[in-house]
């Protein structure tokens, strides 16, 4: 029997510990191999045969890495009153005496739009960035009035409607929304984002036509919350992130005083906006 010694115990295991060796070597290596790939400036796509047929560079490098991007944008939307109708509208009971209502019924007309502005991305961390977009904005918002139930009412006031009447409100307003962007991370010439923040606006010019249809009045300051959802897309020499954003305002814009039929049928108009932003920032 022989006798065992370190020398052949060492020899007996030797086999196991270079797998373990290996094993633990490939676990350090292959994370490192599948950053170092996620990383890479380029990426090549191969067919069946290995030959490659494309291959993928990314645009912009470094982009990231500044603090302050700048840019432009264009944004059609499609814009409209959340209205609340008064109580004046509708038959009703005062001091014991019924009073007939206005005798119509206001509806929310949706109504195209656009802005035009400025872009600027300060950069906070890897994933976020506060947004400044300064800019113009060109609206009319559209309410339709139509006669309801019994109008008897309708012989006291010369200006009320027979028929659906529509009442525009055009504006030209500039708006300084302040956003927070948090971004995904970049896979090669894309990635999405998220944002949402405050968009205090302020009337610089109404659009009046017939005054018939303008009798309707809105306040010059407005303040809405804002939030939604884009797509960085990177190209050589420049950026582009279309957008979808919705706007809902917090202040009541109706403007009381107005005897006409159309402004005592209201109590409340808030705004509502859905816009599409077409940004394109710079490469520099």
């Amino acid at each position: 029997m022989a006798t065992p010694h370190v020398r052949h115990q060492l020899h007996l295991h030797r086999s196991k510990i270079m797998r373990l060796a290996l094993a633990a070597a490939a676990l350090v290596i292959l994370p490192l191999g599948a950053q170092a790939q996620k990383k890479s400036l380029s990426g090549a796509s191969k067919g069946k045969n290995g030959r490659v047929k494309s291959v993928t560079v990314n645009n912009l490098p470094g982009y990231d890495d500044r603090w302050l991007h700048l840019g432009m944008y264009v944004a059609p939307n499609f814009s409209r009153y959340k209205i609340e109708q008064s109580a004046e509208a509708y038959p009703r009971v005062v001091n014991g005496q019924n009073v007939p209502g206005t005798g119509v019924s206001a509806n929310s007309v949706v109504s195209p739009g656009g802005s035009v502005g400025f872009l600027a991305d300060l950069r906070i961390g890897n994933y976020g960035a506060l947004n400044f977009a300064p800019g113009v904005s060109f609206l009319t918002r559209r309410i339709e009035f139509k006669p309801y139930g019994y109008s008897q009412n309708l012989q006291q006031y010369p200006n009320d409607p027979e028929e659906i009447a529509d009442q525009e409100i055009g504006t030209t307003q500039v708006d300084f929304p302040l956003l927070f962007k948090l971004k995904s991370e970049r896979r090669r010439n894309s990635r999405v984002y998220i944002i949402g923040g405050v968009k205090p606006s302020f009337t610089i010019g109404g659009r009046k036509k017939d005054g018939e249809i303008t009798l309707l009045e809105a306040g010059r300051s407005d303040f809405a919350i804002e939030y939604g959802v884009g797509m960085d897309l990177f190209y050589p020499f420049f950026k582009f992130s279309p957008e979808l954003r919705f706007s809902h305002g917090l202040t009541n814009l109706y403007v009381p005083g107005n005897t006409d039929v159309y402004s005592r049928s209201l109590q409340g108009m808030k705004s509502n906006t859905v816009t599409l932003y077409l940004n394109i920032w710079s490469g520099r």
